[in-house]
């Protein structure tokens, strides 16, 4: 029996989304990402349960795809006839996948030498026309907005409210696949856009009756780029989860009161946090992810050793794919590599048989 094509975001999640019957319904086949249950991490941190959602699955490897879908979609009923985004490389990879599929321009800004080439490899292949700032990604996202108030270009930045919309709909999916929300959920926070996405998701399906919960919403930022723990701008952020590496996050003000109304947290890892938290995600757990993902394992793993991680059910957003940064996993793991002739007995020796 052959497998249900994937309806997409738009066609899946019609009813809770701002669209109209001119909305192009476009899809890449983004959305129904698997829900994972953990096999080690769940027992070292001591919860009832501990789920992972794989946001790596979608098609250009990155959650970005859910909120790309609407809000290219949107762009496309309003006349738009090219996007514009900054991005430190998810986004770059999903507005020009996206721009590809209904023959729109796409152009990105990134600030130079701060993206990895993984992602940077995408927006290429895609077609995308990149200009590389002298500059962070904030000084990207501040001229990118720039442009795109004085010249007819649709900007697909998480600060355009479509892009929330698609990314809530993560929130209806954990709700329908548990069965009720999770206890907690626990994200990585860049440009803090998801936080607020799941929020908005997770508060909707309390209200819809899809759920009788309402999460404890625990983020984490990396320690060198963490302006919502340290309640002010970071002006040269610096860590090796280049997807989180923000120092103004754009959503702030919604991610503090996702954190809030919550009653959850936003609390800082450092950069052995996550790279111990990436290792053994893949060896433990068999899940290769950016290091931007392993913070929120990171998270849960510094609270826990706190003592302050309540038990429970929780489900960690993993955001993207570890295919994304193939330079972390070269120059952070140790390949276990033997030599041998070719012969039986060669092969019999390296393996140690």
């Amino acid at each position: 029996m052959s497998e249900a094509p994937r309806l997409g975001v738009l066609a899946r999640w019609a009813e809770v989304l701002p669209l109209t019957p001119e909305t192009p319904r476009i899809t890449l086949g983004e959305g129904d990402t698997p829900l994972v249950r953990s096999v080690a991490i769940e027992r070292e941190l001591g919860v009832d349960e501990l789920w992972f959602k794989l946001e790596s699955s979608n098609p250009t490897g990155s959650f970005k795809d859910r909120g790309m879908v609407v809000a290219v979609a949107k762009a496309m009923e309003r006349g738009a006839q090219a996007v514009l985004c900054a991005s430190t490389g998810n986004t770059s990879a999903s507005a020009a996948a996206y721009a590809a599929r209904c023959g729109l321009q796409a152009s990105i800004l990134v600030p130079r030498g701060r993206v990895a080439v993984g992602k940077l490899a995408q927006a290429v292949a895609f077609g995308a026309r990149i200009v590389e700032v002298e500059g962070s990604f904030d000084d990207a996202l501040v001229l990118a907005r720039t442009v795109a108030e004085t010249h007819p270009i649709a900007l697909v930045n998480s600060v355009n409210p479509d892009r929330i919309e698609g990314q809530k709909t993560a929130a209806y999916e954990i709700c329908e696949s548990l069965g009720d929300a999770p206890d907690a959920l626990a994200i990585p926070v860049g440009n803090a856009g998801n936080i607020t996405a799941y929020w908005k998701g997770f508060t909707e399906c309390a209200e819809r009756d899809f759920a009788t919960l309402h999460p404890r919403m625990l983020g984490f930022q990396a320690a060198g780029a963490a302006p919502i723990v340290g309640g002010e701008p970071v002006a040269d952020p610096r860590t090796v989860a280049t997807a989180i590496r923000i120092g103004n996050p754009a959503s702030w003000q919604p991610a503090e009161r996702a954190r809030d109304e919550s009653g959850g947290r936003i609390d800082a890892v450092t950069d052995e946090e996550i790279l111990d938290a990436y290792g053994l995600l893949a060896s433990a757990e068999g899940l290769f992810v950016e290091p931007a993902s392993a913070a929120s394992v990171a998270g849960l793993r510094k609270l826990s050793g706190q003592g302050t991680l309540r038990g429970g059910r929780v489900v960690a957003v993993l955001t993207g794919s570890g295919l994304k940064d193939p330079e972390t996993a070269e120059s952070h793991a140790t390949p276990d590599v033997a030599r041998a002739g070719a012969t039986l007995e060669g092969v019999e020796r390296a393996l140690g048989l």
